[in-house]
């Protein structure tokens, strides 16, 4: 899938502070929602279409990555 990021809206988590490393997140054209490293932001993206982020976090809010 080839998706144009030079217009993202990148975007933290309003968690995240200054000194932590995180992700990024930038909603896309059609849906589509784009992932980076925040240390790395000309660095590749992973890209996932509006079903697979709906799915990503629908799993966050069940618990599903939560650590044992």
């Amino acid at each position: 899938m080839n998706v144009d990021l030079s217009g993202a809206a990148w975007f933290k988590s309003s968690r995240s502070t200054a000194s932590k490393d995180c992700v990024e997140v930038a909603h896309l054209d059609g849906g589509v929602v784009g992932v980076r490293d925040s240390k790395n932001p000309t660095g590749a993206a992973l890209i996932f279409t509006p079903a697979e982020w709906d799915a990503f976090t629908a799993g966050v809010n069940d618990g599903e990555f939560d650590r044992p």
